[in-house]
């Protein structure tokens, strides 16, 4: 044989042994860090938000190190919902020291594998995640289902003189009777959470931005219709999230998601991008199949398996690797009992032209047994300018009306404003592409005193001067 061919064929059996003798690449390695993963024989990834149990028959955080996993917190009845601190020195999650305990929040230190309970109660807490400042994000069960509130972890001096006076330790974050969960903690400093659409009332899971005092909420964006959720933010400020049979981004140039040409699977959310860009994602390529751990370098053909467990679904992986703070977001709320609105012009809409000319508002509020109870109404200007009073911390929504009360247009859904928030909007569910006019609204011109419908059957006041 001569002695290139004899070369040839060394080569190929060298690369055919490697496999046999374990010295293949192994796809673990190829992460570049630990990571963690939650290992359940069951997983239902939307029952949350109907107030129900995702892990039927427990699950169990696991640990993976070189390609090998262990139980990351030994000796609790059930774990899940890892969350990362930012130097990657402690870990948070729910868990159930005993089966029939409610899901709390507990704090894993990584050095001596300490750990301290954050939450109490009989009701559940899961899916919390670390903001800037010493505080965490989580979701709380309520009678409506679960609610986010934000709580106190860190109660150095250093720590409670960056919060406003007063601001106590655990703080609602969402008002409305339907369910809402944490996803993420954005770059700047804002928790993108899952609820269903239209807010507050409907089913169809959608992703929703609000900021760490419970201000500001709104839509990630606004071309609905698909269910979306699993959302998490690259390193690029996209945040990448499923539709189940599919992956899909949202990015900064578009006001619309961009659907991400990923290999034809069942994806369960929740990825994490590494330190090379590759994505670890939890998918499986058949219903009867359970969801596995699996590398993509994204605009590859295909995925790698990184890690799968006979009998358990490895879901939401999560990289044990230091990562960059979030901004941290000041909140500008005043002491009030109330809030006050200015929309700019409210006959501007996704939905299209108004069949009419918009004369009054009206708000209405859902009481607690679901009703909703008219709170008065306040007159829209020429230019489509209203300025209002609110009830603060209640799940609200407004109504258009002609100048003979006949309804041009109607929320669907409801949402709410911070006691103390003082907010714009451009117009009624116009979406992020659309910004102010540079003008004065015309309600600004005639008056800067709110018509005042935060309390209900209170006649709406029409000031003609300032203050």
């Amino acid at each position: 044989m001569r002695d290139g061919a004899r070369a040839v064929w060394v080569a190929v059996c060298a690369a055919l042994l490697l496999p046999v003798c374990g010295f293949a690449p192994d796809p673990a390695q190829s992460v570049g860090a630990d990571f963690i993963v939650t290992a359940a024989p069951t997983y239902e990834p939307l029952a949350a938000l109907r107030g129900q149990e995702r892990f039927k028959k427990g699950a169990q955080l696991l640990l993976v190190h070189e390609g090998q996993a262990e139980p990351l917190v030994p000796g609790f009845a059930a774990t899940a919902d890892a969350n990362v601190s930012f130097s990657a020195k402690k870990v948070l999650f729910a868990g159930k020291q005993a089966a029939g305990d409610a899901w709390q929040v507990w704090e894993l230190t990584l050095k001596d594998h300490s750990v301290r309970k954050l939450t109490t109660g009989a009701a559940d807490a899961i899916r919390p995640l670390y903001l800037p400042g010493g505080r965490m994000v989580y979701a709380q069960r309520t009678p409506f289902g679960f609610q986010l509130e934000s709580a106190r972890i860190d109660d150095r001096a250093a720590t409670l003189a960056m919060e406003p006076a007063g601001t106590p330790a655990v703080l609602a974050l969402t008002y409305m009777q339907a369910s809402a969960l944490p996803a993420d903690v954005l770059a700047d400093g804002r928790i993108l959470f899952e609820a269903g659409f239209p807010l507050g009332s409907g089913a169809t899971p959608e992703l929703y931005l609000v900021y760490a005092d419970g201000s500001g909420v709104e839509s990630y964006r606004c071309d609905h219709g698909h269910a979306r959720w699993g959302g998490r933010q690259l390193a690029s400020g996209d945040v990448v999230f499923t539709h189940g049979a599919s992956l899909a981004r949202f990015t900064s140039p578009l006001a619309h998601e961009e659907r991400v040409a990923a290999p034809h699977a069942e994806y369960v959310g929740a990825i994490a991008e590494t330190a090379q860009g590759e994505w670890l994602v939890s998918a499986r390529t058949a219903a009867s199949a359970a969801y596995a751990v699996k590398l993509w370098n994204p605009g590859a053909p295909a995925m790698e398996a990184v890690l799968a467990e006979s009998g358990e679904n490895l879901v939401e992986p999560v990289l044990l690797a230091p990562r960059t703070w979030p901004h941290r977001h000041p909140s500008g709320l005043h002491p009030w009992d109330y809030a006050n609105m200015l929309a700019l012009d409210a006959r501007l809409s996704r939905d299209g032209d108004l069949k009419g000319v918009p004369a009054q508002v009206r708000l209405e509020m859902e009481d607690a047994q679901g009703h909703a109870v008219a709170m008065g109404m306040a007159p829209v200007e020429k230019d489509g300018s209203f300025f209002v009073k609110v009830p603060g911390d209640k799940p609200i929504r407004f109504a258009l009306l002609d100048a003979k009360g006949a309804v041009l247009r109607h929320e669907m859904g409801w949402f709410w404003i911070r006691s103390g928030e003082q907010r714009i909007c451009v117009g009624c569910h116009t979406g992020p592409e659309h910004a102010s006019e540079n003008r004065v609204p015309a309600v600004l011109l005639r008056t800067t005193t709110p018509a005042d419908l935060s309390v209900t059957g209170k006649a709406p006041q029409r000031s003609t001067g300032g203050n």
